[in-house]
């Protein structure tokens, strides 16, 4: 058993090797809390959530740390235009994020620091820079040198002499414009923080090699992103981690965007969707199923046509479950391992859509052992059904979907469940006098309110159909 994955710096899939035997240690660039989040936000907590149970299934002790930068330029923008105090628009926007990873089954980090909450291991960072010729000071900004690290661009794998590197208001007293800001002198109205050069606020790159030192040590297995970050983002982390001594992350693995028409998904162009509206119109495991089974590399194209397709695919595996159940008598517990296929294509750099097609495969062969009346080979199907489902994170049987009756959408499953059996009574009761054109009736209504009707040896059940 060996695990593949893509190492954007290598340029090609590798094996994994863990630094530290049967140990995997992963940081994940979280949140930059301006606004509430979209779902092309989401889908990067989501690649990594399942890569974590992954790796967690091969029995390796997972750390998984996912940052909260809760300071930036455009936190401190929306507190000017909003008349809020950064801090307040920042933890709000943290909740939402929060409540977002919940809503899709995203496993809780291990820990979520915040940038704030680490200046002192900023200073220090910067401290040995300066130290090392690698950093220095002007105008109360501190800037890397990036002539000093020569690997600088291997990442990116970009000419310096053609660099255009970003840069922000107020950054006064660069030796050579493509160096950047560690750390950004204060301006009237913004929150600062003092340090050995004045008062100022963090640069947003010297936050998370600051936070990976601190939860992961010098040297650690994975560092997660979207691909948008790769410059200047993970390009300067490298840089000042490195300069400063550590060895940093052996491997580097970035997930695509979500896109509309063909352009990232951004606040910025006015195209996002938001999870907070979307699990209002669609239910959260769908929403899972429609961004967490597409390669994590790969790009999605939104569209409700796709979402009402991944509707009607998940809709399938449900009704095998349930219907397996029911000929089982109740519930079949997952198996201990997932099929050797699926592991294989999970093994290969993530492959969730060949381990889905197994998926797909074995509730198939199920259904087919339901139709021959074969229950001990249906029974076995939906084991294996069950445990390939949990390995990525989409069993409707286990937390958070079973609920087990501590969410208000499964109480009013519940209720929803009681005044469907009202009106399937009704519908029994016509079917037995012969009324058939009421008991229709009553079936294309329910139909057209989006439910599935189907009439089984055990009396009928509904679903939710596809919109």
């Amino acid at each position: 058993m060996t695990i593949r994955l893509y190492d954007t710096s290598a340029r090609q899939t590798r094996d994994f090797s863990p630094l530290t035997p049967g140990c995997v240690s992963i940081y994940l660039c979280g949140a930059t809390v301006q606004a509430a989040p979209h779902i092309g936000h989401i889908r990067s907590g989501l690649n990594f959530d399942i890569m974590r149970r992954w790796f967690t299934y091969r029995g390796y002790d997972v750390t998984f740390i996912r940052n909260v930068t809760d300071i930036d330029d455009k936190i401190i923008k929306k507190s000017a235009e909003q008349g809020r105090p950064w801090w307040s628009i920042g933890y709000e926007n943290e909740r939402a994020f929060n409540d977002g990873y919940a809503a899709l089954g995203c496993l809780p980090p291990t820990y979520e620091p915040r940038a704030t909450g680490h200046v002192t291991e900023m200073v220090e960072m910067m401290r040995g820079l300066i130290e090392r010729g690698h950093a220095y000071e002007a105008d109360g900004n501190v800037y890397f040198d990036v002539r000093s690290h020569p690997g600088y661009l291997e990442l990116s794998n970009q000419d310096l002499d053609n660099l255009l590197q970003p840069s922000g208001e107020g950054e006064t007293g660069k030796r050579d414009p493509r160096d950047f800001a560690m750390w950004k002198a204060a301006k009237p109205g913004e929150p600062s923080w003092e340090t050995p050069w004045g008062r100022g606020r963090p640069g947003w790159h010297l936050e998370c090699s600051a936070m990976a030192h601190k939860y992961l040590g010098s040297a650690f297995d994975i560092h997660g992103g979207g691909i948008d970050l790769i410059f200047p983002h993970h390009e300067n982390e490298i840089a000042q981690a490195k300069a400063f001594g550590d060895d940093f992350a052996a491997y580097w693995v970035h997930n695509h965007w979500v896109t509309m028409a063909g352009e990232k998904m951004s606040k910025s162009l006015g195209n996002s969707v938001l999870v907070s509206e979307m699990v209002k119109a669609w239910r959260p495991i769908v929403l899972r199923y429609y961004l967490g089974t597409p390669h994590y590399r790969s790009t999605i194209e939104y569209s409700e046509e796709a979402l009402r397709e991944a509707e009607s695919a998940f809709a399938r595996i449900e009704g095998f479950v349930q219907r397996v159940m029911e000929k089982a008598g109740g519930v079949v517990e997952p198996a201990t391992e997932v099929p050797p296929a699926f592991a294989e294509a999970m093994d290969d750099d993530l492959g969730v859509p060949q381990a889905l097609a197994i998926v797909h495969t074995t509730v198939r062969q199920g259904n087919s052992a339901l139709a021959a009346d074969d229950k001990d080979e249906a029974v076995a199907r939906l084991a294996e059904v069950r445990a390939m489902l949990g390995v990525l994170g989409l069993d409707p049987l286990a937390e958070p979907w079973s609920g087990g009756g501590t969410e208000r959408g499964e109480d009013l499953h519940g209720v929803v469940d009681t005044l469907v059996r009202l009106v399937l009574d009704q519908r029994q009761s016509a079917r037995d006098r012969k009324d058939w054109a009421a008991a229709d009736a009553i079936r294309d209504q329910l139909q057209q309110s989006g439910l599935v009707i189907e009439d089984s040896p055990s009396g009928p059940r509904w679903t939710l159909g596809s919109r």
